[in-house]
């Protein structure tokens, strides 16, 4: 499919701002919107790509991340889902390393201030960012750009001149700082200029569309502000949902022990997929599969008519298996859990939520209800009839960490436990 500059044209409806919705504009417009939580405004992005298929010309779509880990989480990458989508279209991707910004630190969603990074932590941070983000971008049709190009020659006349450009109030409506500020914790002034300047990378780009999560929709308005007072066209803004991780309920989070890491090993990476609840199982496929919707709806209906969700669960397990590791290593991994866990987790399994963690693993089976006792626990665990997450546990002495796992005890006996 191509909705983009090159799009074939059809006959045209005229929308009341007097962008023209062609085929190709509708096209691109669905595949924008597809999963996202905001479209900002929506009606310049229509006129955007209107612009752009009659003109030939592709829109400039940025994208920012600080590398503030030296490794990223299949939640970090729904909206480079999306900035693979729109580049399929035929526009221009800007992969942005916030090597600048990351010096400051994001205050987005904090309730104290954070010590920022260090030049070096970020370059070697960054030595891995890109080439774990071009397992998700193609490489060879994407920009990569730094931001310290252009914020280290601005200087200290050139920050105050962009300070200039907003107010103490407008940055005090932004949520986190308004909380901080009222419950009296403190705010340091480097913090401000965190917002000013992302917002200034969107005017050195002369960037069409930005993403970001919806945390970041202060930073990405900031954009559209700067823009205009350095006399551009402002950029349209598009946030995507923060992916919830294997729990279904918090955010995917390193911290929280709820996540799948690109690089993990094919075989995890397939048994975490295959640990998520049915129902979380239809979100992630609209925010990290490539299948069109119109395949994603039809897969739902062959489930709802009876077909077994499992086989769908497998189907995702292996897309995203594939892409980070390749379609044999999915294969692979696949006949691997079989293997292990004869026959995969069944469906409709109970779901436990308990506090303690981290627990030892004969306490989480008495809690969980799969044993009548510690004592019953260790002995399965001694004859090999434990397993978490498919692997056989063999010590008794095992602490689970925080976070959600799929605990079998002998053939028959399962539950979704979730640990915090």
């Amino acid at each position: 499919m191509n909705s983009g500059p090159n799009a074939t044209k059809s006959t045209p409806e005229t929308t009341g701002e007097g962008a023209q919705l062609t085929d190709g504009v509708r096209e691109a417009l669905a595949v924008t919107l597809r999963g996202c939580e905001e479209l900002l405004p929506q009606e310049d992005w229509v006129r955007k790509l209107a612009r752009a298929e009659q003109q030939g010309q592709p829109l400039r779509i940025k994208l920012g991340l600080d590398p503030t880990a030296p490794d990223i989480h299949i939640g970090h990458t729904v909206v480079l889902n999306k900035m693979r989508q729109l580049q399929d279209l035929g526009h221009q991707v800007i992969f942005l390393i916030g090597d600048f910004t990351s010096l400051i630190g994001d205050p987005s969603g904090r309730n104290s201030t954070r010590p920022p990074l260090t030049s070096e932590q970020i370059k070697a941070n960054a030595e891995t960012y890109y080439r774990q983000a071009s397992l998700v971008l193609d490489p060879a049709r994407t920009e990569i750009r730094y931001n310290s190009e252009w914020s280290l020659p601005l200087g200290s006349m050139g920050m105050i001149q962009l300070a200039a450009k907003y107010t103490v109030a407008r940055m005090m409506e932004r949520n986190d700082f308004h909380d901080r500020f009222k419950a009296g914790t403190p705010i340091s002034v480097h913090e401000f200029l965190y917002p000013l300047m992302q917002g200034y990378d969107s005017v050195a780009l002369k960037s069409d569309l930005e993403l970001g999560g919806t945390d970041q929709k202060f930073n990405l308005l900031m954009g559209r502000h700067l823009q205009q007072e350095y006399g551009q066209e402002p950029q349209c803004i598009l946030t995507m949902p923060l992916l919830e991780g294997l729990d279904g309920v918090e955010k995917m989070s390193k911290s929280k022990n709820n996540y799948i890491g690109i690089t993990e090993e094919p075989n995890t990476m397939f048994a975490k997929v295959l640990s998520i609840s049915d129902t979380l199982m239809w979100r992630w496929y609209t925010l990290l599969s490539f299948k069109s919707m119109a395949e994603i709806e039809a897969l739902k209906k062959e489930v709802e008519a009876g077909r077994n969700p499992k086989d769908a669960k497998v189907m995702l397990a292996k897309e995203i298996t594939a892409r980070f590791h390749s379609a044999a290593a999915a294969d692979a991994a696949e006949q691997d859990f079989i293997n292990r866990s004869k026959g995969g987790i069944p469906d409709g399994i109970p779901e436990v939520s308990l506090s303690g963690a981290p627990m030892g693993i004969a306490a989480l089976l008495k809690a969980a209800g799969l044993v009548a006792s510690t004592s019953e626990g260790n002995r399965l665990i001694d004859g090999g009839g434990v397993r978490i997450d498919g692997a056989v546990v063999s010590d008794k002495g095992l602490k689970v960490e925080a976070g959600t796992c799929v605990v079998q005890v002998g053939k028959r006996k399962f539950a979704r436990v979730n640990l915090h």
